[in-house]
């Protein structure tokens, strides 16, 4: 029987810090959930990451530790959804730099069900809070996220932030097409899901900025450019391959 809840971790080099997210979602989940499962997709870690999740496995039955080639951050979580076998999947940031205990947010919705098939943790709408963060690493989030708005996903306020939940029907849908494997994957997941007629919903989470954060020039420029590929790819037809399948929101 498939759990109701999957959390999928892409995970790179997180061996400082990965047994305290384990416990903290452990703990967490055991309480709150009915049936649940997580998955860490270790993206070829060369500092012990999977050894560290391995053991954590091997005591609590719910972790399932996923192993690939280093390919990036959107190769891991494409491959850890499809994976995953929750009715529920929920992205989440090694660093739980949003505290799993704001995850019932995402539930708050007619019935505690969730308000839509894809819901999105924002940094930016009404209510939200960021705490500590630098003002140079928000100056290049908010430039980034200007220019996906303009160019691929016009209306959504944060496509980057790493928290986001999708019902079982929209990952299975949606995680299959992505093309990039890099920082940009948010931004074409999300045009994936405005094409194929998913209702996708904000809502204000508490984000806690955790040094070490991997977000720099480098990186920032290659996520432009995974913008601009979206666009690039919509313009050729690549989205259009196969006939989308048909989507009730």
């Amino acid at each position: 029987m498939a759990p109701f809840l999957s959390i999928v971790i892409p995970a790179y080099n997180e061996a400082a810090g990965i047994a305290g997210t384990l416990d903290t979602c452990v703990t967490f989940l055991s309480s709150w959930a009915p049936s649940w499962e997580l998955l860490v997709v270790d993206d070829g870690s060369t500092d012990g990451t999977a050894a560290i999740v391995a053991t954590a496995a091997a005591r609590q039955p719910h972790i399932r530790l996923v192993q690939a080639a280093h390919a990036g951050k959107g190769a891991a979580v494409k491959r850890g959804m499809i994976e995953a076998r929750g009715e529920w999947r929920f992205l989440a940031d090694a660093d739980l730099s949003m505290d799993i205990a704001q995850l019932p947010r995402f539930f708050d919705g007619p019935g505690n069900a969730p308000p839509a098939e894809i819901v999105i943790g924002s940094r930016e709408v009404t209510g939200a809070v960021r705490l500590d963060e630098p003002w140079s690493r928000h100056a290049i989030g908010r430039g980034f996220n200007w220019i996906a708005r303009l160019v691929a996903v016009p209306g959504i306020q944060d496509t980057q932030c790493g928290f986001k939940l999708f019902s079982r029907s929209a990952a299975e849908r949606l995680y299959p097409r992505l093309t990039l494997e890099g920082f940009a994957f948010d931004v074409e997941l999300l045009f994936l899901a405005r094409r194929a007629g998913f209702r996708v919903v904000e809502i204000p989470v508490t984000w806690q900025y955790v040094p070490g954060s991997r977000v720099c020039l480098g990186n920032g420029l290659a996520a432009f450019l995974g913008i601009a590929r979206v666009r690039m790819n919509a313009w050729r037809g690549r989205y259009a391959a196969r006939p989308w399948p048909d989507v009730v929101a």
